[in-house]
């Protein structure tokens, strides 16, 4: 069995910045997809809405907003822990987005500080720390009710950089039809 990937940031990555069509600190960043569950606003989602961040140093940087619903209890009156991190892989995966696309989660690592109850509103905030070749190396908080708040869970992940013939290779043809993707390029993509 392969070793999993390390989320600690090698010495030798560089600082990740924008790419230059990335929308602009301030601006919200749109679903990426209308059947998203952490992005688009369906109503068995997470909802998430997302913004680009200013971090003092530069670095790419994303703040998400979640209000805590009824329908994602686990334990009763609390939100689901897997949902926390499934919000950590929408967070991070908006940040990676404003440095280079398309990007899939290789590994994620969450951890529960507190309790999150339903009838709050988390506010998550994801950052890239550093970028070696295809590998993009991210952190993440959480914090409840307000940016400044208690922080209730942390996150580190690591991000691949992917040609799109992986979802052209990997994703339902019926999805990629309704993106306006030929029958025609799903069967080249898959030999």
């Amino acid at each position: 069995m392969a070793a999993s990937p390390s989320l600690e940031l090698p010495a030798d990555a560089r600082r990740a910045v924008r790419h230059a069509d990335a929308p602009g600190v301030g601006e919200r960043i749109p679903a990426h997809s209308a059947v998203c569950f952490g992005c688009a606003d369906l109503p068995h989602g997470l909802r998430l809405r997302s913004w680009v961040a200013d971090d003092a140093d530069g670095a790419a940087a994303v703040w998400s907003r979640m209000e805590l619903r009824p329908d994602q209890q686990g334990a009763p009156g609390l939100l689901h822990g897997g949902l926390l991190t499934a919000a950590f892989d929408e967070v991070l995966g908006a940040v990676v987005s404003l440095v280079t696309r398309p990007c899939v989660t290789a590994r994620l690592e969450t951890d529960f500080r507190r309790p999150m109850p339903i009838g709050s509103t988390l506010w998550l905030h994801g950052r890239v720390d550093g970028r070696v070749d295809r590998k993009l190396y991210l952190t993440g908080t959480a914090h409840l009710d307000a940016q400044d708040g208690p922080v209730v869970g942390t996150a580190r992940g690591l991000f691949l950089k992917v040609g799109m013939e992986h979802f052209l290779r990997n994703s339902r043809p019926e999805d990629l039809e309704a993106l306006g993707v030929s029958a025609e390029q799903i069967r080249a993509a898959r030999g």
